[in-house]
């Protein structure tokens, strides 16, 4: 057996540090090549030391410092590599045969692009890659041979329950065989049964408090306004080559159903389980096989019921936005992202409200609407994209503070 060498990118985040949970029982398969964290310095040296990293990437030459002086002089030092290129090129080095892409935001998209361009197996929990770059990143994988497995909890578990027709992992041209729609479950976070007129008070905090899921605050956020299952819908559209018309949400609070395929003969295959992202990690690391994942067993008889629901988009505005943008092409969807991620921290910082990250985002696009039709290129065309969409939705925020 060919033991994995894995990059984990965000390691020091909630699916990093699942993946290294899942790496560390089973060192016969896996070792870390290399571990990336934006701030987080102190967890990385742990991570680092515990996992006999080789390479660490950091931001700056000041976390850089930082590495060392928490790392010390009793042993050997970890390669340090700095900067955002760092974060791209080690994903691309012949050393590393694994990359788990689990940074949020934009900020991750350079590193997956790499790892796709290097034909390495990605295991992609960074939505933006292809929320915004849908159409570079899957040509990336096409024409390099990279192997592509979602890690994300639903699109895990439709890729789990599409035909196995041996090339599931390569990058799908035309929707598989058979299948009539793609059916993704959102928990409705923690705001599913609050009064639409109380939403425009809540904090920060209650926005985080997630019912049934352990993640960062950003992701939170866009759980509680469903801008993260809009999302979601954007990269199904892509990871499937499904139609916007034939991927439909649900609300499903018990979150233990991750996601459901229909079949034109009418069957309905489901993925059941925990909501522990080891699992949908356990899935991507040993894909083909199936390993071990930390996750005890799932007591079927105290599953006392399943509901499912549509979501109300009067409470979940983002969600309607998030289709619009599928249907009006990639720039769209763009901007819609960074629109997301600039009011998302605006919120968090308590300079607008809850309430307003809708409304933001549904302004930006308005107003960017038109305004660069052409399809990306290049990376180079999203980034420049992305910056233009983000001044349009930092201004829109300034008018609310």
């Amino acid at each position: 057996m060919k033991v994995q060498s894995v990059y984990v990118l965000g390691s020091t985040g909630s699916i990093g540090e699942s993946t290294l949970d899942v790496i560390s029982q089973h060192p016969d398969r896996f070792s870390v090549y290399a571990l990336s964290a934006y701030s987080r310095i102190e967890k990385l040296a742990i991570q680092a030391e515990s996992m006999g990293a080789r390479v660490v990437v950091v931001p700056d030459d000041d976390a850089a410092l930082r590495f060392r002086e928490l790392w010390g002089a009793q042993r050997p030092l970890p390669e340090i590599r700095v900067g955002a290129q760092a974060l791209a090129d080690t994903a691309a080095d012949p050393e590393v045969t694994t990359v788990m892409a689990a940074i949020v935001g934009t900020a991750g998209l350079p590193s997956a692009l790499a790892a796709a361009r290097a034909g390495k197996r990605v295991l992609l929990a960074n939505k933006e890659a292809l929320v915004a770059a849908g159409s570079l990143f899957m040509q990336a994988v096409r024409e390099h041979g990279a192997e592509l497995l979602p890690i994300d909890s639903e699109h895990n578990a439709i890729f789990q329950c599409l035909p196995d027709d041996g090339a599931r992992e390569k990058a799908p041209q035309q929707p598989a065989a058979g299948v009539r729609r793609l059916l993704l479950t959102a928990s409705g976070g923690p705001f599913r049964t609050t009064a639409v007129e109380a939403l425009h008070d809540v904090t920060p905090d209650q926005a985080c408090a997630h019912p049934n899921w352990s993640m960062g605050r950003k992701i939170s956020v866009d759980s509680a306004t469903m801008l993260n299952k809009g999302l979601e819908v954007i990269e199904a559209h892509w990871l499937f080559s499904m139609a916007p018309e034939r991927i439909q949400v649900l609300i499903h609070p018990q979150s233990l159903v991750h996601s459901m395929v229909e079949y034109e003969d009418g069957s309905i295959l489901a993925q059941l389980g925990q909501p522990d992202m080891r699992t949908p990690i356990a899935y991507g690391l040993g894909f083909p096989e199936r390993i071990p994942s930390g996750v005890g067993l799932f007591e079927l008889m105290r599953m006392k019921r399943l509901d499912f629901d549509a979501p109300d988009l009067l409470r979940f505005p983002c969600l309607g936005l998030a289709y619009d943008a599928l249907r009006a092409g990639q720039n769209a969807c763009i901007n819609l992202n960074a629109a997301n991620e600039v009011a998302v921290d605006r919120f968090l910082t308590r300079r607008i409200r809850y309430t307003e990250i809708a409304r933001v985002i549904g302004e930006c696009l308005e107003r960017l609407d038109g305004t660069s039709c052409a399809v990306p290129q290049s990376l180079e065309d999203v980034l420049e994209q992305d910056q233009r969409a983000r001044f349009v939705a930092a201004e829109l925020c300034m008018l609310r503070a």
